[in-house]
């Protein structure tokens, strides 16, 4: 499942060099989905690795996400084609919803890659599903499912090869239930990074032997959990980074100005991103559209 902590990425200014390949792009990426899963779970005592959905007045608070979410788990449940028997969930994040989805009746078998949370995904998994412990595009196997699930983890594939796997194995007929947020076609850079950009998307599948069932925005649903990461940003990740600050300028002075100066437009690209409140769920509205969408092979 997605980006958790809830959209913030790992900084990666602590390294040599000015570029990062795409293995340790991939390597921090599932790292920061290990951290947001360890103090989602201390702090909170949630289970899932994605968006919440806050709908009947739910206060937006984070003693409500595990609400939100679970509220967001039974949205995907209640779309699911009532013939649909086995799913694929692909990124299935620490393996919880692929085990809610066996508790619910169906052969599920999950896909990530992440070194981190493989633990935590072989616990919650029986000896009824599969891992698949690779990039989408590499699983290999001889099954075919009903339906595959991309739960947050659509806005990662490479748009066409995703496609492309999908219809090596889906059944005849079988879905795709995708759930996740892409870009919008506005002015501006969003502060809030991920997600294929949706007029593409659209332009994709409409020349593809999918046809679509079902198109849900629920962006407005799922805009709020962008409060609590603004709130855990600016409540604790800040206090703290500004103590470790403050503690190395004082005890380690040549070495803080040093790394001050050769790393000054990243700290400031960090302080931009991170703490300038500017991840809200306003922003991402205004730069984001989150949809639940059904497609079925023709």
């Amino acid at each position: 499942m997605g980006p958790l902590l809830l959209g913030i990425r790992i900084p990666n200014f602590v390294r040599k060099g000015t570029t990062m390949n795409n293995t340790s792009k991939t390597d921090l990426k599932e790292l920061g989905l290990y951290l947001g899963f360890i103090i989602g779970k201390h702090f909170s005592r949630i289970e899932h690795l994605h968006y919440g959905y806050w709908k009947d007045n739910l206060e937006v608070d984070i003693s409500n996400l595990r609400k939100a979410q679970d509220a967001y788990v039974d949205l995907i449940l209640s779309h699911i084609p009532a013939e649909v028997q086995s799913i694929l969930d692909v990124g299935c994040g620490a393996g919880k919803f692929t085990k809610k989805l066996v508790d619910n009746g169906y052969q599920a078998d999950g896909v990530s890659p992440n070194p981190y949370l493989l633990e935590h995904i072989k616990a919650n998994l029986s000896d009824q599903s599969e891992l698949f412990h690779c990039c989408y595009e590499n699983v290999q196997t001889h099954k075919t499912y009903d339906l595959i699930l991309f739960s947050e983890s659509f806005q990662y594939v490479v748009l066409e090869q995703a496609l492309n796997k999908s219809l090596q194995l889906l059944n005849e007929g079988g879905y795709l239930l995708i759930c996740d947020f892409f870009q919008k076609d506005v002015e501006g850079k969003s502060p809030i990074g991920g997600g294929h950009r949706l007029s593409k998307f659209y332009q994709t599948m409409e020349s593809s032997p999918f046809k679509l069932i079902l198109d849900l925005d629920i962006t407005q649903e799922t805009a709020p959990s962008l409060e609590i990461v603004n709130d855990l940003m600016m409540g604790v990740i800040h206090p703290i980074w500004k103590v470790l600050a403050n503690y190395m300028q004082h005890h380690f002075q040549t070495f803080s100005r040093g790394f001050s100066w050769v790393y000054r437009k990243k700290i400031a690209k960090i302080h931009r991103k991170y703490f300038s409140q500017a991840t809200n769920s306003k922003n991402f509205a205004h730069f984001k559209s989150y949809h639940l969408l059904v497609y079925q092979k023709v």
